[in-house]
């Protein structure tokens, strides 16, 4: 993992709001903050990593900052205003509040800042652009791929992102959508473990006390949880592959659990999300820029239609027998 910049917040009030961020781009290179929601966990870590190694920061086109929101929508705002006051020309923004993350993007706005949404999404229609994939899509994946191994029938437990995060509302809404064409599965429990194997491992364990071999089927809204899951079957002295176990990301051990066949993944390409963002705001501040990551012609079907449209859709990639290699070979 490369070094990562990570900014100290703080919390001053913003005076001025009026700066004029672009001039600084003339003057050398275009600077840009990555304010992403928390970088404790690999799917975070591995999106920061992959804006850093953009061509254009590489080259030096670009000076790029990640921060580190460490989960708390105060954090992200107070980042934003320093963001504001030191003159940044552009900010890609992961969020982690839907609601209140546009606050920050409404500072941004005024201060004639484009954010480029990446990865979670935020309720303002002052975005430049989000470059993102369909939480909805996911969410239906995952809990399908539980509800079929169980045959849609037994109970399934759902272990949710941090309330409040599109990710959590969106991955939910998907979980909903697969869980109505099993009318006969029933929900015993439904709780946030925060994204975090220790909070879902520490939730798993009270749930297979209360409930047991009732639980035939898990879906956790991102592999960290279903990681923390398998941990308390297994502590708990219970074979793993008894229970229908999905999550999302392609994190790497998830990687592993699904090729020894203890859980099903999709893959979430942050490097493409963190990369086509990163992209997207510099064309918003340089007109003339043409895209110099690779991720554009990877992903064709996203097509980069002179960087002006307002959202760009990763398609997600099941994590299947076939391709897991070549997944876990991408992570050496």
């Amino acid at each position: 993992m490369t070094f990562r910049k990570l900014a100290t917040t703080v919390s001053a009030l913003v005076i001025g709001l009026s700066l004029a961020s672009a001039a600084n781009a003339k003057d050398g290179a275009i600077k840009i903050g990555a304010a992403v929601y928390g970088l404790n966990a690999e799917f975070m870590q591995l999106w920061a990593d992959a804006a850093e190694k953009h061509p254009a920061v590489t080259s030096g086109l670009v000076d790029l900052t990640v921060f580190d929101g460490r989960y708390d929508a105060l954090v992200q705002q107070d980042q934003f205003e320093t963001m504001i006051t030191q003159g940044y020309d552009a900010i890609v923004f992961v969020p982690i509040d839907i609601d209140a993350g546009a606050t920050a993007v409404e500072l941004a706005h005024e201060a004639g800042i484009p954010v480029v949404g990446s990865n979670t999404m935020v309720n303002s229609k002052l975005l430049t652009a989000y470059v993102g994939s369909d939480d909805v899509q996911a969410g239906y994946m995952e809990a399908k791929s539980v509800l079929d191994k169980m045959n849609c029938k037994g109970s399934v437990v759902i272990i949710e992102g941090p309330i409040g995060q599109s990710a959590q509302i969106q991955r939910g809404e998907g979980n909903k959508k697969a869980l109505a064409e099993c009318p006969d599965v029933t929900v015993l429990e439904q709780q946030t473990a925060n994204w975090s194997r220790a909070e879902a491992q520490s939730l798993m364990e009270n749930w297979l006390t209360a409930h047991g071999s009732d639980i035939k089927g898990i879906i956790a809204q991102n592999d960290e949880m279903a990681l923390g899951a398998i941990e308390a079957i297994k502590s708990a002295g219970l074979n793993v592959k008894d229970f229908a176990i999905a999550g999302v990301d392609g994190v790497t051990d998830a990687l592993h659990a699904a090729k020894e066949g203890s859980m099903a993944s999709i893959l979430q390409d942050g490097a493409a999300q963190a990369q086509g963002a990163i992209d997207v705001a510099i064309k918003a501040v340089k007109p003339d820029y043409q895209p110099l990551s690779e991720i554009w012609k990877q992903y064709p079907e996203m097509t980069w239609d002179d960087g002006k449209k307002p959202e760009y859709n990763v398609p997600w990639t099941p994590v299947t027998a076939e391709n897991v290699d070549a997944l876990l070979a991408k992570r050496q």
